[in-house]
C-alpha cells in the first residue's frame, strides 16, 4: 500500500519572509507555557535568525528586480535572494542544475543587482 500525496499550494518565500511567519509562530507557542517548541521548528527559527540578513520588504524587492532579467525565473530569483553570492562561482553554484550556463556579463549583471542590496 503506497500513500501518496498531493501539493495543494506552493508558494516560495525568502529566508526574511520566513523568519517573520517563525517569529509569529514562535510568539504564539510561548502564550501557551504548556507547550514546547518541537526540535524540526526550533531548529527553522535558529536557522533563519543566523541567515537572513535583509529586510523582507528589501527581500522581495531584490527577486523581483531579479525576475526583470532574462536567465532568472522565479524559483532561481529566490534562491540567489536567499544566498546573495558575492561572485560568480558561488552564483554558477545556483545555476548549476540548469541546462544552460551563462555568459559572464550575464553573471556580473545579477551580481550587480545583488550587490545594491547586499
Amino acid at each position: 500500500m503506497t500513500i501518496f500525496k498531493e501539493i495543494v499550494d506552493e508558494e516560495f518565500l525568502t529566508v526574511s519572509e520566513t523568519k517573520e511567519l517563525l517569529a509569529d509562530i514562535e510568539a504564539e507557542r510561548a502564550l501557551d507555557e504548556d507547550r514546547e517548541l518541537p526540535y524540526e521548528l526550533a531548529r527553522a527559527i535558529d536557522h533563519v535568525n543566523r541567515f537572513a540578513v535583509l529586510d523582507p520588504e528589501e527581500a522581495q524587492s531584490l527577486v523581483d528586480d531579479l525576475q526583470e532579467l532574462e536567465k532568472v525565473d522565479e524559483p532561481t530569483a529566490y534562491k540567489i535572494a536567499n544566498l546573495l553570492p558575492r561572485n560568480r562561482d558561488e552564483l554558477r553554484s545556483v545555476y548549476a542544475q540548469q541546462r544552460y550556463s551563462l555568459s559572464g556579463d550575464e553573471l556580473d549583471e545579477i551580481l550587480d543587482v545583488v550587490a545594491q542590496y547586499a
